[in-house]
């Protein structure tokens, strides 16, 4: 009976209905899950000094190295990883940080500004790097954050209102609790329409259970063309030689023009622009037998120092064309390079949520990139799963020092392939 009255009405109640939740910041987004709007828009035009942006790529520069030394022990072969995406992921979670933990995380990720100033500065560089190829020939670069939140679960309303205004990042409203899988398809489907369909399944089955209260989530994408693209027809086969002393067969790119370029004792250097030479390439290439040498010493200052060396001159460049997938589960890295409280259950991230139940339960990474003739193509994303503590639960006690009888079966089938019974196992 309340329908009645046609399309009118109950175009005229839906209005209303959407306006009461819009103010309970609830309101329906476009689509995909529930937004809960902090109140506040991002600050397109931060007032950021100078020396705090320097001061913040400083920083990221030398986690970027300093997480380089622990993947390569953790990965045999290709390694690719996007150090700003995981610094970004993680500054979101940082600011929800406090006492032990805020300084841990603080020392490991090299963020070296107070929260006030922190936040702002990668504000400043976000929007910064947004602007890059405006105009340019097939240039994409796109950075985008989003938090998951547990519907119902409450969160400060300062620490969202960092989030919006310094990372563009409404708390979308998913339900953890009831459907953690339904919640893991959701986040990895936005990852994947992020990157272009080039980073799927970043979070993998088992790490979002019903304790999953936040997920904090960044993507990159970025293609681009060479400014100077290599001729196709002059691509031959040659050898690359591995570090065993082995070779493979692979399609190698030639070109001669002006690059940037340096070199020094056991290695060489070369600097690839990208159309619009506002982004590009830089191969550090160790000399024969000098690979691991070279690896072991390089570090933030010692690659600053290459590319500031580095001079216009006529190279002869021949490369291979190559593709590399990789992804990480970093909650162990990220201990070991000095942030352990985060992962613990001794966390605090009181910021969050105003109690001490949250930690860390995982950090997951996958980072693409495809080079060829005509540029490159690269996406990365991160996701911090923050899930709630519980009460820890005293263990069940069982104490095998009498006959027993036992039995071997087939999971799936039920099927029982063996039986038996130990009534004396010293006989």
């Amino acid at each position: 009976m309340l329908w009645k009255g046609g399309s009118k009405m109950r175009t005229a109640l839906q209005g209303i209905l959407i306006a009461l939740l819009s103010l309970a910041g609830c309101a329906p987004s476009d689509g995909g899950p529930t937004l809960a709007q902090s109140g506040k828009e991002r600050v397109t035009s931060p007032n950021v000094a100078a020396s705090d942006l320097a001061e913040l790529v400083n920083g990221n520069t030398m986690f970027a190295f300093d997480l380089y030394r622990f993947l390569r022990k953790e990965k045999d072969g290709n390694l690719f990883y996007s150090p700003y995406s995981i610094s970004l992921a993680l500054a979101m979670t940082y600011a929800g940080a406090r006492g032990e933990t805020e300084r841990q995380m603080a020392n490991t990720l090299h963020f070296t500004l107070p929260q006030d100033r922190l936040h702002p500065a990668f504000n400043s560089l976000d929007l910064d790097l947004a602007g890059r190829g405006k105009g340019g020939r097939g240039f994409q670069l796109n950075i985008v954050n989003a938090i998951w939140g547990q519907q119902g679960y409450k969160f400060l309303p300062t620490f969202l209102d960092v989030l919006a205004e310094n990372y563009g990042a409404g708390l979308r409203l998913l339900d953890f609790a009831s459907d953690p899988e339904a919640s893991r398809v959701t986040i990895n489907d936005w990852v994947s329409d992020q990157t272009n369909g080039r980073i799927k399944d970043l979070i993998p089955q088992g790490i979002i259970d019903a304790l999953t209260r936040l997920v904090l989530t960044n993507a990159i994408y970025f293609k681009a063309a060479w400014a100077e693209p290599f001729d196709v027809e002059q691509t031959r086969d040659g050898p690359f030689y591995l570090l065993d002393g082995g070779q493979v067969t692979v399609p190698m790119m030639s070109h001669v023009a002006s690059f940037g370029y340096a070199e020094g004792e056991g290695y060489q250097a070369v600097e690839l622009p990208y159309d619009g030479r506002e982004l590009a390439m830089v191969i550090f290439l160790p000399a024969a037998g000098k690979f691991e040498e070279f690896e072991n010493s390089l570090d933030a200052g010692k690659a600053r120092a290459i590319v500031e060396s580095m001079s216009y001159k006529e190279v002869a460049l021949t490369m291979p064309r190559f593709k590399v997938e990789s992804g990480f589960s970093l909650a162990k890295v990220l201990s070991a390079m000095g942030m352990p409280a985060a992962f613990s259950r001794g966390a605090d991230f009181s910021g969050m949520d105003g109690t001490l139940r949250l930690y860390i339960r995982e950090v997951m990474h996958k980072a693409f990139v495809s080079v060829d003739e005509e540029g490159t193509e690269a996406a990365a994303a991160t996701a911090v799963i923050m899930k709630e503590k519980g009460l820890p639960s005293m263990p069940v006690k069982i104490t095998v020092n009498r006959p027993f009888i036992f039995l071997i079966r087939d999971i799936k089938t039920g099927t029982i392939l063996f039986v038996g019974r130990v009534v004396n196992p010293a006989a």
